[in-house]
């Protein structure tokens, strides 16, 4: 999944595949398998690829070929089907001196296609995944299941850069392993606090100003606002977001729900692990989600709104508001309608609260080291080392600057010390925006294995409004509240999962049936005693446990 800054992530990290092509949607299952296990300090056996040699810097002399799985990235699908066509990913090679074959999973179904490969017993070598969020049980149940390697062993070996940087930022190191201490894949890294936050609610400017309305900060003004859209704009869907690969995907960060003192998902009250969905201010956002899906103030299609439609949405008119990233939305907006329509503009709006004045208690903002973007290996993989060192590359000082600014030259020049990027970037002979340029030439608006670089987001943010959207943005609690990236023991991961699995449909269902008026808020306690019946509570029990030996990692 690709930030937008990263739509993954920017973070939209976010950042991020069918089995070896994807053709028409369907998954071909051929030339990925690497069947024999061989451990990481195994010579290579007989007829096996050459093992590494040369290996004190880049590009490694070896002949390799490394399966690489990944999700594929809908911004450069049209214009680059296979990442073999993209040209960083062309450079990658030449730089690191591994040539590399792409499994591309389907956008959006990167879950789904993952786990095909992982029952077909035909592994690729390595696999950009979320595995703490996507794989049920997490890492140390993927570990276990023999699906990814450990990589202890093997970044101590071969892989010196990304072992002196955690060594370095012990705080990131905690972040990156399990509590047990597994490290299970090579992480994207942040370099400063100012990545860390890159979406938030955006409104069309030159219709506030048209109203004579201020940037809304509360509910009621988010009201009062989306009615006049509708009213005296004209706006079909007043207020739009994702609502995939999941329904209400963009709200998960707090947009919105958050003014009600709640979020989806788990997270901290005083120190205590608490559960959104099952506290009184979740009725109170349904209340409200329901009478402005009801008066045709949200999309109507909101459970299966993608980020095409999300576009088309806010550059046609059709809608005045919306959930998105500074990068892959305000700055694409932006510039798509620099000529059609020149009084067109954006705001970044913080996140609402009931009350005037008080500050929100959650929004967007991600970790030094976000979930997205990690790149496991595959114990099975004859190629452990080849795999590693080239993983490697993305936090030695040349391969951050290449995978944050690209080939010195092309896509940037130094300036006084500062890699500035070219016109083939910011602007593109093409027409592509920003995004798009980056997408092809760079990866520093994405997630993926390497340290992110700040003088990268100083010029993707090359508009005021993107700038003042994020300032707007990091106005919250969210590290108060937020619950960091914990993770159940094995022990606990058969109960937490098959428990999880259940909640979240009856949520999802619900939630929606709530919102589009096919279920009454009259049944809420019976929700809340379902929730109850399928444990609940013993999750939450689950998550404070994992949250005390996160503190203790």
């Amino acid at each position: 999944m690709f930030r937008s800054k990263r739509f993954q992530p920017d973070k939209t990290r976010t950042a991020s595949a069918a089995l070896c092509a994807v053709l028409t949607g369907t998954l071909v299952l051929s030339a990925c398998s690497n069947k024999s296990a061989t451990s990481p300090s195994a010579s290579p056996a007989a007829g096996s690829p050459a093992a590494v040699s040369g290996t004190a810097s880049y590009p490694l002399q070896t002949d390799t070929t490394l399966t690489y799985w990944v999700e594929s990235n809908s911004t450069v699908l049209p214009i680059k089907p296979s990442n073999s066509d993209v040209p960083f990913f062309q450079e990658l090679q030449k730089k690191t001196g591994v040539k590399l074959k792409f499994i591309q999973a389907p956008a959006n179904q990167a879950k789904e296609t993952i786990n095909i490969m992982f029952a077909s017993g035909d592994y690729a070598d390595v696999m950009e995944f979320q595995f703490l969020s996507g794989y049920p049980g997490g890492p140390e149940k993927a570990i276990k299941d023999g699906n990814i390697l450990k990589l202890n062993d093997a970044i101590d070996k071969y892989a010196p850069n990304l072992k002196k940087y955690l060594k370095e930022h012990p705080e990131v190191d905690k972040l990156v392993k399990t509590d047990s201490g597994s490290y299970y894949g090579f992480p994207f890294i942040t370099s400063d606090p100012y990545l860390d936050v890159y979406q938030g609610p955006i409104f069309r400017k030159d219709w506030l100003d048209d109203l004579g309305l201020p940037v809304p900060t509360t509910i009621d003004e988010w009201y009062t606002t989306l009615k006049a859209f509708k009213e005296k704009k004209g706006a079909e869907a007043p207020l739009t977001f994702l609502g995939t690969p999941r329904s209400l995907e963009h709200l998960y960060n707090g947009a919105i729900i958050g003014a009600f003192g709640v979020n989806r998902t788990f997270y901290l009250d005083n120190g205590q692990v608490k559960f959104g969905p099952a506290q009184p201010g979740y009725k109170q956002f349904l209340e409200t989600m329901r009478k402005w899906y009801a008066e045709g103030l949200l999309d109507k299609n909101i459970a299966t709104v993608d980020s095409k439609i999300l576009d088309a949405q806010m550059t046609s008119g059709k809608s005045g508001a919306a959930i998105g990233n500074a990068g892959g939305q305000v700055g694409k907006w932006l510039t798509t309608m620099k000529d059609k329509d020149p009084k067109y503009n954006l705001v970044g709006a913080p996140y609402p609260t009931l009350k005037k004045g008080d500050r929100a208690k959650f929004g967007q903002k991600d970790s030094a080291a976000p979930i997205g973007g990690y790149v496991a290996i595959s114990p099975k993989s004859k190629n452990i080392e080849t795999a590693v060192r080239m993983l490697d590359y993305g936090y030695s000082p040349e391969g951050a600057m290449f995978y944050n600014f690209g080939t010195e030259g092309v896509t940037y020049k130094m300036d006084n010390g500062y890699p500035k990027y070219t016109d083939l970037i910011m602007n593109n002979p093409d027409k592509y925006p920003i995004y798009t340029a980056m997408s092809l030439y760079i990866r520093g608006q994405t997630y993926g294995p390497y340290i992110q670089d700040k003088r990268y987001a100083e010029q993707y943010f090359a508009v005021k409004q993107q700038r003042d959207a994020i300032d707007a943005w990091k106005n919250t609690d969210n590290e108060k509240y937020a619950l960091p990236p914990v993770t159940p023991s094995a022990e606990e991961n058969a109960e937490y999962t098959k428990i999880m699995t259940e909640v979240n449909t009856l949520i999802d269902e619900y939630t929606l049936k709530v919102i589009l008026g096919s279920d009454s808020l009259d049944n809420y306690d019976k929700f809340l005693e379902k929730l109850k019946a399928l444990k609940v509570d013993r999750a939450v029990e689950i998550q404070a446990g994992a949250y005390k030996r996160f503190q203790t990692r």
